[in-house]
């Protein structure tokens, strides 16, 4: 070896042996009579002093040719710092050079490699194995590695297998876009990359293998955003013999299992929701329930607290709901004007917004009180759970745009007030997801997860006769407000298969020429079965307390779906085309 310690490994029980580091220079200080270099590696830092009463000239001369970044073995001897650093684990010793040998030169890098750097996104993601040195980065990976472990250890615990699934697939073109690959043997022909293992992983099922596992890459050919990567890490599982209760059971244990041995982490209890009271209370399917202020529905399901009074704005909506905003009665006009704007932005399409304080002492008073009566007035207070010293948003409109606008101020308001503490983690269930969902455009059903979701047995005839009534016995899991993982009880049965093929409007000839293999093996003895995917960059991004899954994962993309470093995609060449059978001339970029 040519080091006997780590960067981030000397302590005063070092002290006087002789060692050898080897390393990136991270900072140079040079006084004169003395230098100093901070020696940097994935461990730590270890600070190496030379002295010109103690070190030759000819190793002085060498320190003083360093640079930022420069690849360097040093050895001498661990002594006691004079000034102490308490910042790092190793600032009670550094090392009094004896030898010196630099392994190679740096240039100097376009941004500095330090904990705050100054280089952007974009020159960060060019240069990503200069960013990987630095501290920040590396912490991430180093996570996601002990995520990755803890998953092994948790799911062979319960007696899962881990199995690889192929990554050259057939295309089945539901849901989103798949990346195709030529082949070159069978020219005019196509693979693609899995979106996910779902098929496979039931056929694991059929073949026996009644706990399955992977921690997998899946492609999918979408538009992206900062929680989105063309290729993504799934933790991928499957169960036989199992009803819906032994899933939850299994992947809460999970869950528990990497907050307490990664975070040391207790997240309590995880509640169960259904995706009607989710929709209702929260409007939308993943909930964040670190803070209350849930949606109180004004007009709308059967009830109308809010007609008859002459306000044509509540008159005319199909929809009023409102929410108490804790301790806001204080909000001033100019802050109430500025939350008017942000419901009007173009993203929520709101044309205004109505509130009313109730204020400390009891009283209350609305931008309304021209219609409405202080009985009214109270009684949407009730509705809201409001309390003395809150502000009630009030929201009116068509049912899916409010809805979808007042989960929006809701989380906004949850952000101004500080109440998504990123420290805070709360998890939840969301249950008995509608099975499809119609397509206006495409007039058709699709399936709301994938068409291999069973639905609940209770549900089953009216497939045909009310398909939008159906719930499927499918499952999220939820943390802060982010969805973290999916699945279902799957369907197992060939005919049962075959009709939801036919209510997403599968001819027979389409069903069998697309999943004729996963039909075909249902005939042969299929169990019950079910599973899950979690995200496993979104999971560490939570656990890292970032909004972003890019700074968890070594090699990402950009948000045009680019890696700048080695500039891919990119054009091939001529010869390659004509090998795979592809007509026409590459694009030059």
């Amino acid at each position: 070896m040519l080091r006997t310690h780590h960067n981030g490994e000397l302590r005063m029980t070092h002290l006087n042996q002789e060692v050898k580091l080897c390393g990136w220079v991270s900072r140079i200080r040079d006084k004169g009579g003395m230098v100093w270099i901070d020696l940097r590696d994935r461990y730590g830092i270890t600070q190496l002093m030379f002295d010109e009463s103690r070190t030759s000239k000819t190793i002085l001369d060498q320190v003083r040719s360093l640079g930022r970044e420069y690849v360097i073995a040093a050895s001498g001897t661990v002594i006691e710092r004079v000034a102490k650093n308490d910042k790092i684990s190793t600032g009670e010793i550094e090392v009094l050079v004896t030898g010196l040998e630099i392994l190679n030169a740096a240039k100097l890098p376009p941004f500095l490699i330090e904990d705050e750097t100054d280089g952007g996104d974009d020159l960060r993601m060019k240069y990503r194995y200069l960013d990987l040195r630095r501290n920040p980065v590396r912490a991430n990976l180093e996570l996601r590695h002990r995520m990755a472990q803890e998953t092994r250890k948790y799911l062979d615990a319960q007696q899962f297998l881990e199995v690889e699934t192929p990554v050259l697939i057939k295309s089945t073109p539901e849901g989103a876009r798949d990346f195709v690959v030529p082949s070159r043997m069978n020219q005019g022909e196509f693979y693609a990359l899995p979106q996910s293992p779902q098929t496979f992983k039931q056929l694991l099922m059929v073949s026996g293998f009644d706990r399955y596992f992977q921690i997998v890459k899946c492609f999918r050919d979408e538009d992206l955003r900062a929680d989105r990567q063309p290729e993504f890490t799934q933790i991928d599982c499957e169960m036989a013999f199992i009803e819906r209760e032994d899933i939850l059971g299994t992947f809460e244990g999970l869950v528990r299992h990497l907050f307490q041995h990664v975070k040391g982490y207790d997240i309590g209890e995880i509640i169960r929701m259904s995706y009607d009271d989710a929709m209702r209370y929260y409007g939308n399917d993943k909930p964040d329930i670190r803070f209350e202020m849930r949606i109180a529905t004004l007009k709308g399901h059967d009830q109308d607290m809010t007609g008859g009074q002459g306000f044509p704005v509540f008159d005319g909506a199909e929809t009023v709901l409102a929410i108490a905003a804790t301790g806001c009665a204080t909000y001033t006009r100019k802050q109430l004007d500025e939350l008017t704007e942000w419901v009007k932005r173009p993203q929520l399409g709101m044309k205004g917004l109505v509130y009313a304080r109730l204020e400390a002492d009891g009283s209350i008073k609305s931008s309304v009180d021209k219609f409405y009566d202080e009985g009214a007035l109270r009684s949407w207070a009730t509705a809201a759970a409001a309390q003395p010293g809150d502000l009630i948003l009030v929201l009116a409109g068509d049912e899916a745009l409010t809805r979808k606008a007042m989960s929006e101020l809701r989380l906004e308001m949850g952000n101004r007030l500080g109440l998504r503490n990123k420290d805070v983690y709360k998890a939840l269930w969301v249950l008995d997801f509608p099975l499809l969902e119609w397509d206006e455009e495409g007039k058709r059903w699709n399936a709301m997860h994938h068409p291999f979701t069973s639905p609940r047995p209770e549900d089953l005839e009216k497939l045909f006769s009310d398909p939008g009534a159906v719930k499927a016995n499918a499952y999220d899991m939820v943390l802060n407000g982010t969805e973290i993982g999916g699945g279902s009880i799957r369907i197992h049965d060939r005919n049962m298969q075959s009709q939801m093929f036919e209510a997403l409007g599968f001819s027979p000839e389409e069903a069998e020429a697309k999943f004729g293999f996963l039909l075909s093996a249902f005939e042969y003895g299929a169990p019950p079965h079910g599973g899950i995917a979690f995200g496993f960059d979104r999971l560490c991004s939570l656990f890292g307390g970032s909004e972003s899954i890019r700074d968890f994962i070594a090699f990402p993309k950009n948000n045009a779906g680019r890696d700048t470093m080695i500039d891919a995609p990119s054009a091939i060449d001529e010869k390659q085309m004509r090998e795979l059978g592809l007509n026409g001339k590459t694009v030059k970029r």
